[in-house]
């Protein structure tokens, strides 16, 4: 594509921009390449501003930045990240205007949400993308994810491939940075879900008032807004809005939607889906109060976009859920052993409450919590951690720069009046072994936090760490 063509198509001007073949787009100075398009952008520890020259001398024909940075065939704009976007979707000749998107957001549910629409429209017939933490998929092509949102031109050549592959549409889980770094931007919903709110990423946003204007973006943006009524937050989600606000409940009568007669199984949850002149029995296979919110989310969705509830209910009944969450690893022991991705305050909680309701015996608990995140997070889990549990381990999660040891201090530190045993054991291995050592029959050892992760990020760099195979490993000891 060329540098006019691009331009006009993402609405800048091409007035004094020489005219030069693009193959690249990126704000990442490593990645530039002859032929990119470079773009400038300040962030928190370093402003892309200042390597523009360089960003020229390696190849690229175009900078754009928000000032003057003293290089040929420079556009200046007012906010270069939606510049960003902007451009990405210009050239790859804007897929998203092809496809009827479905974004979902909040703090906890947006996977497990994402993968049972997708698998909802698909068995009505409808080929599907889906763009989210645990893998991205072109129908029923995966691709590894490495964001829950992918940066601009990532997404963009997904949305393309999910064109060529005939899909209709693309249901992508959308988080709370990549609204606040407008990866998003330019881009128009359908339907957006808000799940919930809770504490996290607050090291990202500085306060939970700057986390809730970041989710709300998202509702800006879309023409329907499913939300879960029982979360205070969802008022803030509609607030100044245009979009039809329609909301489910599993608490009150006043929603559009709401859950009757729920039951709670160790194989999954029972309810009637109640709607304006509609009612449905929907059974899932996945356990946990958190599963009605989800499967909920997820229906009304595939309601609005045309599936009859009769045929959402049939759907739902063969899911099986996502890698990571709720996830059972086979041991042959007479303990089970659940690996989850539990990484917040709100997230532990739920897992704990999920399980206490199917435990026959001691839920021991081993998880810790990542560095170079929200501190505060750490001694709050820590306390749930020991008041919903028999047993507690606390470990290591993803460390990264920060001492592991002190992680493991900060976390400790809100067990202090556990009335249960609590143990330190800064190397998670070491942890897990502990803690398939302690389990007896019928216990549940929760490994909480890592999830569909298979790596541990640690000061020195990535490492491969699945704990299915860690598991797996020590009992073959």
């Amino acid at each position: 594509m060329k540098t006019r063509d691009l331009l006009l198509s993402a609405g800048f001007p091409a007035q004094g921009i020489a005219e030069a073949d693009v193959s690249f787009i990126t704000d990442d100075s490593r990645k530039v390449k002859p032929g990119s398009v470079f773009v400038c952008i300040a962030g928190a520890h370093f402003d892309g501003h200042s390597a523009a020259p360089k960003a020229q001398e390696d190849g690229a024909v175009m900078i754009v930045c928000e000032h003057d940075v003293g290089c040929r065939n420079q556009l200046i704009v007012d906010n270069t990240r939606a510049a960003l976007s902007l451009l990405c979707a210009a050239f790859f000749g804007h897929p998203a205007q092809s496809l009827s998107l479905i974004g979902v957001t909040g703090t906890n549910g947006k996977t497990t949400s994402c993968f049972l629409l997708k698998e909802i429209l698909e068995r009505a017939g409808h080929k599907t993308g889906l763009i989210g933490t645990v893998k991205n998929m072109v129908g029923s092509e995966e691709v590894p994810a490495n964001l829950t949102t992918p940066d601009p031109f990532e997404m963009q050549g997904l949305f393309a491939r999910m064109v060529e592959a005939g899909c209709e549409y693309c249901v992508m889980e959308v988080s709370s940075q990549a609204l606040a770094q407008e990866r998003v931007y330019g881009l128009h919903y359908k339907i957006a879900v808000f799940t919930n709110l809770t504490q996290d990423h607050l090291d990202y946003h500085g306060n939970f008032e700057n986390y809730v204007a970041a989710k709300h973006k998202l509702f800006e943006m879309c023409d329907i807004a499913v939300v879960n009524a029982d979360d205070e937050a969802h008022t803030a989600m509609l607030a100044d809005t245009s979009c039809q606000a329609v909301t489910f409940s599993a608490l009150n009568d006043f929603a559009d939607y709401s859950a009757k007669n729920i039951t709670y199984k160790a194989d999954g949850v029972d309810y009637f889906l109640v709607g304006i002149d509609q009612i449905e029995r929907i059974r899932l296979q996945i356990p946990g109060g958190f599963t009605v919110y989800n499967s909920m989310g997820a229906a009304i969705c595939a309601v609005l976009l045309g599936v009859p509830l009769k045929q959402v209910a049939a759907a739902l009944a063969d899911a099986k859920g996502v890698p990571g969450r709720i996830e059972v690893v086979p041991t042959d022991t007479d303990y089970t052993v659940i690996i989850d991705y539990a990484h917040s305050p709100d997230g532990l909680e739920n897992i704990l409450a999920a399980l206490r309701k199917i435990a026959k015996a001691r839920i021991i608990t081993v998880f810790g919590c990542g560095g170079d995140r929200d501190r505060t997070k750490r001694p709050k889990m820590g306390k749930i951690a020991s008041d919903m549990s028999d047993f507690v381990i606390v470990t290591s999660d993803n460390p990264r720069t920060e001492d592991p040891d002190a992680i493991v201090r900060e976390v400790a530190a809100g067990t202090a009046n556990a009335k249960v045993p609590v143990v330190k054991i800064t190397d998670r291995t070491a942890a897990i072994e502990f803690a398939l050592n302690e389990a007896d029959t019928d216990d549940i050892v929760l490994l909480a936090g890592k999830g569909h992760e298979t790596y541990q990020i640690l000061s020195t760099g990535k490492i491969h760490y699945d704990e299915r195979e860690i598991v797996r490993d020590l009992l073959k000891k």
